[in-house]
């Protein structure tokens, strides 16, 4: 199977104004693609835009919430009529929440489904018809390793992930007579914005470690992942072993979980 090449691709891109999402744009124009970067905060799409000195088609800047239908179908017109057509969807807007189960709102569980779920599934799914007609199709979605671990404090966003994670894996199968590929990453924890996201902070970010995932090596492994059509692809070896033991050790992994987490 051909690698796939990023030169000339048509690109939607959410999560584009900070963290993972900043150095994936970045990494893409570099290769050659032509990049609709999504995100909330205006100033910062702009500023990105900027420092490639301000390209006409090889990063276009739309603003708005990826929980707004609105917003995610001026995604896919402003690809197909700017760039004629689309061939790469990145999902990666996402936020995350800490804190017990029991103490959270309905709303906090909703919000976080919304937007690390049903924001990249809506916006796949209008996608889809121009991905059919694309050069190298595929969809790329930024998960984590707690879309095959959940941790306590986190039952919102693991969650949100494990439905992410599901959805992939169906959708793979649906799409492979289409040649439709579809690559689910997960990272561990990312020294990035992404904690800026948090709803609440009752454990407080002891994700902020120094052996956490830099944004640039995340973002360089998401598009590796991609150009060598990889399926599945968990980036951390902690991650990993968390993985297995869980798999194979699952009471002690609560235990250990229970105590560290």
């Amino acid at each position: 199977m051909a690698k796939r090449s990023f030169a000339g691709k048509r690109v939607i891109l959410t999560g584009a104004s900070s963290g993972i999402g900043w150095y994936l744009a970045s990494d893409l124009v570099r290769a050659g693609a032509y990049v609709v970067i999504a995100g909330r905060r205006s100033e910062r799409l702009q500023q990105l835009r900027l420092s490639f000195g301000n390209p006409q088609k090889r990063l276009i800047a739309v603003t708005g919430d990826i929980t707004d239908a609105e917003h995610r179908q001026t995604l896919v017109t402003t690809a197909v009529e700017q760039l004629g057509g689309i061939d790469l969807v990145i999902n990666n807007a996402g936020m995350g929440a800490i804190g017990n189960f029991a103490d959270a709102s309905a709303e906090r569980l909703r919000r976080i489904m919304e937007v690390d779920f049903f924001g990249a599934t809506e916006l796949t799914r209008l996608a889809l018809p121009h991905l059919k007609r694309g050069n190298q199709p595929a969809i790329g979605i930024v998960s984590s390793v707690l879309a095959h671990r959940a941790v306590p404090g986190k039952s919102e966003y693991c969650a949100a992930k494990f439905a992410l994670r599901g959805w992939a894996e169906s959708l793979r199968v649906e799409l492979k007579p289409a040649g439709i590929d579809v690559c689910n990453v997960a990272p561990s924890t990312t020294r990035s914005e992404f904690f800026d996201s948090l709803l609440e902070t009752a454990r407080g970010t002891q994700s902020r470690s120094a052996g956490s995932q830099s944004p640039e090596y995340v973002a360089r492994n998401i598009l590796k992942a991609l150009r060598q059509r990889k399926r599945d692809l968990i980036l951390s070896p902690g991650g990993k072993s968390l993985v297995w033991l869980g798999k194979f050790a699952p009471r002690f992994t609560d235990q250990l979980l229970l105590k560290y987490a």
